[in-house]
């Protein structure tokens, strides 16, 4: 058996010869298995979660409702990753969150909880010794701490002010050991604490675009007609005794596709279309000495410019058309919009 010699001078046995480590070995019957199983586990972590939430969850999510500051959430480990994702979700609908580290609490990031707040503690064993360390100093702070754990009888339990259980009967591991339906559980019960809180909070849908300026319901629910149209000189118009061949060179000019026909005032009578011209064409008209009043389509569709862009896009729709016209709440003429517009503001 091969020997290897220490830094002491001692005669070390190297074991590694007699203990190989295993080989991995692959069987897809065997994974697929274990992926059904892992599945119909945590489902039953879920419901059997449903059955123990009663009073405790009422009573955390109305204490997080009235917090007059943040609901701080701490997690160790995998609980802690969790508790990351719980804070984001609560935040991003309503409450106020954040995520504190419970080692790092212990050396300072204790400042950042406030007599005002929630602090959410998650472990599911409640044993963990850096929550545990801080909780009587959290208890002097006058915080309440709800706990979210799995043993009722544990030490955070027993120092929180309310308990709510992510009990699981078993872990999907096959070792029963890895935390995986534990976490699913912990996921869950967060996702109802932000539900019943955005709820509560008559938190809608432009509250979210709010809280995401930067996703797609954002730009859908926070963009306004009057941010992606073409105005001033950039909005093709001509009055109703224009020629036709002038108002032809206006729709080239601006590039839009069609062309406002409205009076001195600003008043829309009526558009004139790219599909409007191939129209007359196919008619075999002559067209060189009419006037824009005469070829023009009128009580075209109008949106206003306080409307958002996403309403326009749905006229746009609605009616088939690529163009529409904006006017003021004095109903005057004062943009254009096309349907590339609002691609390129990624309304539509």
């Amino acid at each position: 058996m091969p020997k290897m010699a220490s830094p002491l001078g001692l005669i070390l046995m190297d074991t590694s010869a007699r203990n190989p480590p295993a080989k991995p070995s692959f069987d897809s019957q065997r994974a697929l298995q274990l992926a059904h199983q892992t599945f119909d586990i945590e489902a039953q972590a879920l419901l059997g979660m449903k059955a123990r939430q009663g009073e405790s969850f009422t009573r955390a999510v109305e204490t997080m409702l009235q917090c007059s500051g943040r609901v701080v959430v701490m997690g160790m480990g995998k609980s802690g990753h969790v508790g990351r994702k719980i804070a984001a979700t609560l935040a991003s609908t309503g409450t106020p969150a954040m995520f504190v580290h419970p080692a790092e609490a212990s050396h300072g990031d204790l400042g950042m909880v406030t007599p005002g707040d929630v602090v959410l503690a998650i472990s599911n064993s409640g044993e963990v010794d850096e929550l545990a360390v801080i909780l009587p100093a959290l208890k002097r702070v006058g915080v309440t701490i709800v706990a979210m754990t799995g043993r009722p009888e544990s030490t955070l339990a027993q120092h929180a002010d309310i308990v709510i259980s992510s009990a699981v009967d078993q872990e999907a591991c096959p070792l029963n050991l890895a935390p995986t339906a534990s976490t699913t559980a912990q996921m869950a019960l967060g996702d109802a604490l932000a539900v019943a809180l955005l709820d509560a909070r008559g938190f809608r849908e432009d509250d979210f675009a709010r809280s995401h300026p930067g996703g797609s319901l954002g730009r859908k629910l926070l963009t306004h007609v009057r941010d992606v149209m073409r105005s001033g000189d950039a909005v093709p118009r001509v009055l109703p005794q224009t020629p036709f061949i002038e108002m032809m060179r206006e729709m080239t000019k601006k590039g839009l596709g069609a062309t406002a026909i409205a009076d001195e005032r600003g008043r829309v009578l009526g558009i004139f279309t790219d599909g409007d011209l191939r129209r007359l064409l196919e008619q075999g008209m002559d067209l060189r000495g009419l006037t824009a009043q005469q070829v023009m389509h009128p009580n075209p569709r109008l949106v206003r410019e306080d409307a958002l862009a996403v309403d326009a896009a749905d006229v746009m729709e609605q009616y088939r058309i690529t163009s529409v016209l904006v006017i003021d709440a004095a109903h005057l003429l004062i943009g254009a919009l096309n349907s590339n517009d609002l691609m390129r503001a990624k309304v539509i």
